[in-house]
């Protein structure tokens, strides 16, 4: 037992350190946290099954746990049967769906995020107002396809980049307005938006900023922590806008990162031996997954580990009444 004991001990020593730098904030933001709510909510309401249209937030963990417990996932409508109710994800949807909804005497409930909710409503005065819109944002989104779909046909038109900020014509540049997707890079919106400053210089802004507070946040912990790293891990779906930006973030910094969904993503051959390796998780992935990378670092490295010093998140969502009368 002795002899066992300190072959365990001598394997053990023999593990190169690793100091773990994990970011914060990190993780769920509270417009995931109250998405998830909701599908919970509603098989507790309704039971299952309870239909979801896209997926309810960027994570595929997530997905699959509420899979287990009777969602089932859909992309489009006219997949969910009469007698279900079905709920609409994080990211926002045209106006068009809960339309189509209602005509069929749907129940759903809207998890879009408030955040999100707000950049619809802005949209829709700036139109009443008589501007055209120049909405910064990446195409093919759900949230960019969601924002367009509150407005009318060609009253908006998408930037993606400063380029698309140098070409792009309006019929009338004096009576122009823009707003942005809520996961964009903080630094390269700020580009684009001075780029469109630049072109119109009467071009009405948002009256508060539009990438949210979470998106701003974990970018900011990303930064803070990165000069201090030889290597990055960002914990996010691969589809994920947020969690996509921490890992670019990262890599403008010049520290090589990678997005992973889960422990089981790690490139043990890409990560070498790294004195001090950065943590960070997107908006939509969750507490658990960041902990089994810690975990799966420690079979490899002797750990120490150390969370950035941060501004805690206190922002609370509250949740739609039909579930929780």
């Amino acid at each position: 037992m002795l002899q066992a004991s300190a072959y365990i001990a001598a394997g053990m020593a023999k593990r190169p350190s690793l100091h773990v730098l994990i970011a914060a904030p990190r993780g769920f933001c509270a417009g995931v946290d109250r998405a998830i709510q909701i599908v919970e909510l509603a098989l507790e309401r309704f039971g299952p099954p309870v239909y979801v249209r896209h997926e309810i937030v960027h994570n595929r963990f997530v997905v699959d746990r509420l899979k287990v417990m009777g969602a089932i996932f859909v992309d489009e409508l006219d997949e969910v049967p009469d007698d279900r109710p079905v709920v609409f994800s994080a990211h926002g949807v045209p106006k068009s769906v809960p339309a189509n909804a209602r005509d069929r005497n749907l129940s759903f409930v809207d998890a879009t995020c408030p955040l999100v909710s707000k950049v619809h409503r802005q949209a829709e005065r700036l139109i009443a107002h008589g501007l055209h819109i120049l909405f910064i944002g990446h195409a093919g989104h759900p949230e960019v396809i969601g924002t367009f779909g509150q407005v009318p046909d060609g009253s908006m038109t998408l930037v993606e980049t400063i380029d698309d900020a140098l070409g792009v014509h309006v019929a009338a540049p004096d009576s122009v307005a823009f707003l942005t997707q809520t996961t964009l890079s903080v630094d390269d919106t700020a580009a684009i938006v001075e780029a469109l400053k630049a072109r119109f210089p009467a071009i009405r802004a948002p009256r508060s900023e539009d990438i949210c507070y979470a998106t701003s946040n974990r970018q900011a912990a990303v930064k803070a922590i990165a000069p201090r790293c030889d290597r990055m891990l960002v914990i996010g779906a691969p589809n994920s806008s947020n969690s996509l930006r921490l890992a670019e973030v990262a890599e403008r910094l010049n520290v090589p990162s990678k997005l992973i969904e889960r422990a089981s993503n790690i490139d043990w051959e890409w990560l070498g031996q790294p004195a001090t390796l950065g943590v960070a998780a997107g908006a939509s992935a969750p507490e658990l997954l960041v902990r089994e990378v810690i975990d799966a670092l420690k079979e490899r490295f002797d750990v120490v580990e150390e969370e950035a010093a941060h501004i805690p998140e206190r922002m609370v969502f509250k949740l739609p009444r039909e579930l929780v009368a």
